[in-house]
């Protein structure tokens, strides 16, 4: 009697299995993720700080400001007017994929939307970790305590562990503001950044960044 043709390629079963199982688990981190990035939009800062740290991503697309980054911007401005935070920091360096800085994007963006108080550029970074850290100096020289870290809804949680794994938050009193950018009130968890989070989480984990 014949095997069905199904158990012929075992390999495939595995396959289709490992597959299936890649898909569950990247469906339940983006979801997990939805949930932390609802909790925090829906609770921001309340504590006044001495500056907001901004994290950087693609600076531009098809030739303008990326209105996922110009959102980030545009929530840490928002804050100095009504004096939650003393000065904006901002973190991010070239970016591969259209060749800008991001600090320096991000600076050019915070001047056009009014802002004319103090400024601390970081702009060699070129991941979150890497935000972090090369912050940490510019912000402790500027006699920086406390900090709003900025970023969009789906990276604060990753965001969040890593400021705990790197003992940032040792050093700085430490809140965090989810930017309702318009990348992310429009497309919410399905944004290019929000598909592309759980892939990076997993990266950290891997790496040993996050646990």
């Amino acid at each position: 009697m014949s095997r069905p043709r199904w158990l012929r390629r075992p390999w495939q079963i595995l396959l289709f299995g490992g597959l299936l199982a890649g898909a569950l688990v990247y469906a339940a981190i983006g979801a997990f993720l939805w949930r932390q990035a609802e909790a925090l939009l829906a609770n921001p800062p309340q504590r006044a700080a001495d500056a907001a740290l901004v994290l950087g991503s693609r600076a531009y697309l098809d030739g303008k400001p990326h209105p996922c980054l110009s959102g980030r911007v545009d929530t840490a401005v928002a804050m100095a007017r009504t004096g939650l935070v003393k000065q904006l920091a901002f973190s991010g360096g070239v970016d591969s994929e259209d060749g800008r800085t991001e600090a320096i994007a991000m600076q050019e963006r915070a001047v056009a939307a009014g802002y004319a108080g103090p400024v601390l550029l970081e702009p060699a970074s070129t991941s979150t970790r890497l935000n972090l850290s090369l912050s940490r100096p510019l912000l402790e020289a500027a006699g920086v305590r406390s900090v709003v870290i900025v970023s969009e809804p789906f990276h604060m949680w990753r965001v969040e562990r890593l400021v705990k794994m790197s003992g940032f938050d040792r050093i700085f009193d430490v809140q965090y503001a989810a930017a309702p950018t318009s990348c992310w009130n429009a497309l919410g968890p399905f944004s290019k950044g929000a598909l592309r989070e759980p892939a990076a989480i997993v990266n950290n984990v891997f790496r040993g960044f996050l646990f």
